[in-house]
């Protein structure tokens, strides 16, 4: 048994741990926070007033942390996505079409299943069949890549571009054509509304923030625990930092990138099939346009790790959700919320910045060993 005072220094170095891959982050953000205030300025804006603007849009009352956390939920799914994928040394920056034919196949399970069958299904049965098809879809699209990578070594970074387009115009021809909802009253490109039985509930009356927002967070942990408590994690982080050493040590290098892009394909469309069964309740064409994108930035901000990816998730959102709040109060363009996240990310990836604003001396010497993505 460990005693005291081992248990105290092991929680003291876990704690060291994350004081320190979480500093320079927060001193990224706390310095695109102040340039962005200078621009604000500099275009003769308020940036007390732009920033408490949009505080107050999204975490200034009830109705403004329920729309918070329904933009943090497919943030995280698909924040995840990208985050496992960099731990197994891939980038994946496909989870736009796969988030997309997830959402479109969960839509199509939702609104079509009862008419196929015949006959209504249990609530519960219908809701998780719904998720768990988005889910399968995004991991065989993914699956795709995974595959070339594995027995072609065909770049993963190229053919998630590639099947993007292939996944946002397929998702167009369908929703303009045979999934389309043909109501009298439509004129959009976009599905029937699915079947009562196969949303996901809200958690409160008169809100939007529904149970996918705590799905996300559990998820969050899973992958946590997949990580760094299983067989599979360890496979998945040793073919990330060295796929040959990995091979020498026994692992099955080509099974292990098929399976990390089937399960980082897979959480990108549980972000389109949890926006489809608890907020939209229907697929429609751009719903989603950004967050396969935006996951990437959430990934390098969050270092790929799950509680990371949680925090920086939420960090987007509160940008997100505040910014009408923030254009209203200072008549300032939206799209400087884009600004300040790309400044957030600048600072991030170019770490060296930071350390010499703040004179930060880097632990050691930097040797890069590996391949790996994002931390």
């Amino acid at each position: 048994m460990p005693s005291e005072k081992q248990s105290n220094s092991r929680v003291n170095q876990i704690l060291r741990s994350a004081l320190d891959a979480s500093l320079i982050p927060f001193l990224a953000i706390v310095t695109a926070v102040v340039l962005g205030g200078i621009i604000i300025l500099s275009v003769g804006g308020n940036p007390l007033l732009a920033y408490s603007g949009m505080l107050e849009g999204s975490l200034g009352s009830k109705k403004a942390l329920s729309e918070t956390a329904v933009w943090a939920s497919p943030y995280i799914f698909a924040g995840l996505a990208v985050a496992l994928a960099f731990k197994g040394g891939l980038f994946n920056i496909g989870a736009e079409g796969q988030l997309a034919v997830g959402a479109v196949f969960s839509a199509l399970i939702g609104y079509a299943l009862p008419g196929w069958l015949g006959f209504e299904i249990p609530a519960f049965i219908h809701v998780t069949l719904a998720i768990l098809i988005g889910m399968i879809t995004g991991g065989i699209w993914a699956g795709i890549v995974g595959a070339l990578k594995a027995y072609t070594g065909g770049h993963e970074v190229i053919n998630t571009i590639m099947m993007n387009y292939i996944a946002l115009n397929t998702t167009s021809f369908l929703l303009n054509g045979v999934m389309k909802d043909h109501s009298p009253t439509n004129a959009s490109a976009r599905t029937p509304l699915i079947a009562e039985g196969a949303r996901l509930p809200v958690m409160f009356e008169g809100l939007r923030i529904h149970w996918g927002f705590v799905l996300a967070l559990l998820v969050a942990f899973l992958i946590w625990w997949i990580l760094n408590k299983t067989t599979l994690g360890f496979e998945i982080r040793t073919v990330g930092l060295n796929p040959d050493a990995a091979k020498y040590a026994g692992i099955n290098v080509k099974r292990t990138i098929i399976i990390t892009m089937m399960l980082s394909g897979m959480l990108a469309g549980l972000a389109g099939a949890i926006e489809v069964t608890g907020l939209n309740y229907r697929h429609e064409l751009g719903f989603s346009i950004g967050y396969g994108y935006d996951a990437i930035a959430i990934a390098l901000l969050g270092k790929s790790h799950p509680l990371g990816i949680v925090l920086a998730s939420l960090l987007f959102a509160i940008m997100r959700n505040g910014a009408t709040r923030m254009q209203f109060l200072t008549q300032l363009p939206v799209d400087l919320i884009s600004m300040l996240q790309a400044l957030i990310l600048l600072f991030v990836a170019a770490d060296a910045i930071v350390r010499y604003i703040y004179r930060i001396k880097a632990k050691g010497e930097r040797v890069v060993l590996t391949r790996g993505w994002g931390g």
